[in-house]
C-alpha cells in the first residue's frame, strides 16, 4: 500500500505537466473478444482480432516492471482461452501486482475453478479477485444472458470456487444495471447477498466503443439509477465490514453517489485518470487510455511489444492532454476507482463512509 500512495502524488503531478513520465498502476488485459454469452448489454463477441500469445503477453509484461499494482483480465469471456492461468502467474512472476482481478460469466465451471486454484498456488503474494457476472434472478438472468440454463451454472461455479477456501482469493458477484433490471436492483442484490459472497459490485451499462455499444440506449435513466443507488448505499452501510473490506465498501458508497451524479448531469466530477494511472490493452496488442472512447495509442506488436514506447508516445501525449482538456467524464467503474484515489475530496469522503 505504501508505494500505492507513493505512486498518487507522482501520477498527479504527470496528468498535469507530462512529467515525471508514469507507468499505469491499474491496468486491464483483454484477453480475447470471444464470448459463449448473447448479453443484451455487451456485443463485444463482434468484434475481431488476432489474440496475442501466450509468448507475446510475458514479452508485454517484461517491459512494465513492477508498475501495476492492480491488474485486470478481461474478455469476451477470459477463461475461453485455455493459458489464461499460464498468462496470469507469468503477469505474477514478473510484475507481481497486488491484486489480479478476472471477471467472468461463470459458465465454464471447472476451468474457472481448477484456473483459480493454479493461480493461487503460483501467486502467493497476490489477491486473485473473481467476480461472477449475475445481472438478474433465475431464469430473468437467462434471458439478459442469453443463455438458457446460466443463472444455474454460474451458481454452481459460485459455490466450486467458495469451496477452495483460500486466503487470498475474494469470490464476488457483479452486476450490470441497464434499463432492463434498474428497478429489480433491490431483489437482485438481496438475493445476492443472502448467498455469501466476499463481494458485491455493480456498474452502469454503458455505451462504450470496446463493447460495439454506442446508440443502442441501454443505460438506465438518471432518475431510476438514483432510487437504485440509494438503495445500494443503505445496503452498504447496514451490512457492515471489517479490514480491507470495509474499505472497499467507502468507495463503492462513493462511486454510486459519484455514477448518479453523472447520469443526472454529465459533466466531469472529479478528474480522469485514464492514460495516466489506467489503461487497457486489446487483445492483439492496441494500447487504449480507456475502453470507452477506445482511442487507439499504438499497437504493442509494432513496437517489438515494448508498452513504454507506445505509452509514452506522441499519440499517447495527445490523448492524455485531450482528456484533461476535455474534462472527460464517464461512470466506467474500473477507471472511476482509480481517479478517486488520486482526488482529495474523494477521498474525503470515503474516509467519512469508511468511519460511519
Amino acid at each position: 500500500m505504501l508505494e500505492l500512495a507513493a505512486a498518487i502524488p507522482l501520477n498527479r503531478l504527470f496528468r498535469r505537466f507530462g512529467r515525471p513520465r508514469r507507468l499505469p498502476i491499474n491496468l486491464t488485459f483483454s484477453v480475447t473478444w470471444d464470448c459463449n454469452a448473447r448479453c443484451r448489454t455487451c456485443n463485444v463477441h463482434r468484434q475481431r482480432a488476432e489474440n496475442l500469445t501466450a509468448d507475446e503477453w510475458g514479452r508485454v509484461f517484461e517491459g512494465l516492471g513492477h508498475s501495476p499494482f492492480w491488474a485486470t483480465f478481461s474478455g469476451g469471456e477470459p477463461f475461453l482461452r485455455r493459458d489464461l492461468p499460464e498468462i496470469a502467474i507469468d503477469l505474477h512472476r514478473r510484475c507481481r501486482p497486488k491484486v489480479i482481478n478476472i471477471p467472468s460469466n461463470g459458465l465454464l465451471t471447472e476451468r474457472v475453478r481448477d484456473g483459480a486454484a493454479r493461480v493461487i498456488e503460483a501467486c502467493p503474494g497476490a489477491r486473485l479477485v473473481i467476480n461472477l457476472s449475475v445481472d438478474e434472478i433465475g431464469e430473468r438472468h437467462d434471458e439478459l444472458r442469453g443463455v438458457p440454463g446460466n443463472y444455474e451454472r454460474v451458481m454452481k461455479t459460485f459455490q466450486a470456487l467458495k469451496a477452495l477456501s483460500s486466503d487470498n482469493l475474494t469470490v464476488g458477484f457483479h452486476t450490470v444495471i441497464s434499463r432492463f433490471n434498474v428497478e429489480r436492483v433491490p431483489e437482485i442484490h438481496r438475493t445476492l447477498e443472502a448467498l455469501g459472497p466476499d463481494s458485491l459490485i455493480s456498474e452502469i451499462a454503458e455505451e462504450r466503443v470496446e463493447l460495439d455499444t454506442v446508440g443502442k440506449e441501454i443505460t438506465p435513466s438518471a432518475e431510476a439509477y438514483a432510487r437504485a443507488a440509494d438503495f445500494l448505499v443503505g445496503e452498504l452501510k447496514a451490512h457492515r465490514r471489517r479490514g480491507a473490506g470495509r474499505v472497499a465498501r467507502a468507495f463503492r458508497m462513493e462511486y454510486y453517489r459519484q455514477a448518479a451524479q453523472l447520469l443526472a448531469r454529465p459533466q466531469e466530477i472529479i478528474p480522469c485518470y485514464a492514460g495516466v494511472a489506467s489503461g487497457q490493452v486489446a487483445p492483439d496488442g492496441t494500447v487504449w487510455a480507456c475502453c470507452v472512447k477506445a482511442e487507439p495509442l499504438g499497437r504493442l506488436r509494432d513496437v517489438d511489444y515494448d508498452f513504454r514506447r507506445v505509452w509514452f508516445s506522441p499519440a499517447a501525449d495527445a490523448v492524455r492532454r485531450e482528456t484533461a482538456h476535455s474534462r472527460c467524464c464517464c461512470p466506467l467503474a474500473n477507471a472511476a476507482y482509480t481517479n478517486m484515489l488520486h482526488h482529495p475530496g474523494s477521498l474525503f469522503r470515503a474516509a467519512l463512509n469508511w468511519l460511519r
